[in-house]
């Protein structure tokens, strides 16, 4: 069985009634916002009374780092899948860079997402002309109200995009050995902050449609 997360009822809605239009087998879970919710709602699924799941689908939205001139980075309702997701506020703060902690002290703070799951969707999407790109995401605790904040992030992760729930949902995947795939739609570029140009409910209803695919077309893990 899959299961399917998102941090929020705008995000899940769209799945769940594709879900039943499409008469597909999916567990679902929302699991609040931030990493703290994420990980205390997410660990107490996992521990209840056990469920045969093979995969775990992580969709939402997310803010994208604004491109430099080389015009590589996202545009809004963009589809990525993350390769790494990170916990990126973690660590010392000062004012225009985060610092992490010496040593193992925080624990881990960057994690690989499944090679074989981000090729199978990648096979998914080129099956049905749909462009959908790949990239290192961040999970932030505070989301970034700033673009120099913005660039910073991008900067020392190598990072496409932020959320505030996938690092979290990837470290209690990999406590229960679970294979994870993470797509987010992109609802608005990480500038100083202008909710007005945001496409926050359109990035909702894509990034569950894309998910939809996923779990459509997915062979689960055995």
């Amino acid at each position: 069985m899959i299961l399917a997360l998102a941090a929020t009822e705008i995000e899940m809605s769209p799945l769940q009634a594709l879900l039943r239009d499409r008469d597909l087998p999916c567990l679902t879970l929302v699991t609040g916002v931030g990493p703290v919710e994420t990980a205390v709602c997410l660990s107490g699924f996992l521990a209840a009374p056990p469920r045969k799941i093979g995969m775990v689908v992580n969709f939402g939205v997310a803010g994208g780092y604004v491109s430099t001139l080389d015009g590589e980075g996202p545009e809004l309702l963009d589809l990525y899948l993350a390769e790494t997701e990170a916990f990126g506020d973690l660590g010392i703060c000062f004012p225009d860079r985060i610092e992490p902690f010496a040593g193992d002290l925080a624990g881990r703070l960057r994690f690989s997402l499944d090679t074989g799951l981000l090729g199978q969707a990648h096979r998914i999407f080129e099956a049905i002309n749909i462009v959908v790109k790949t990239g290192n995401f961040v999970t932030v605790s505070g989301v970034s109200a700033t673009r120099k904040r913005g660039e910073m992030l991008k900067r020392r992760f190598t990072a496409h995009c932020e959320n505030m729930e996938g690092a979290a949902i990837a470290r209690v995947c990999t406590e229960y050995g679970l294979p994870l795939l993470e797509i987010r739609c992109i609802s608005n570029l990480v500038e100083d902050r202008d909710p007005a140009g945001w496409r926050l409910q359109e990035a909702c209803v894509k990034s569950a449609w894309a998910a939809s695919e996923i779990i459509k077309n997915c062979v689960e893990p055995s």
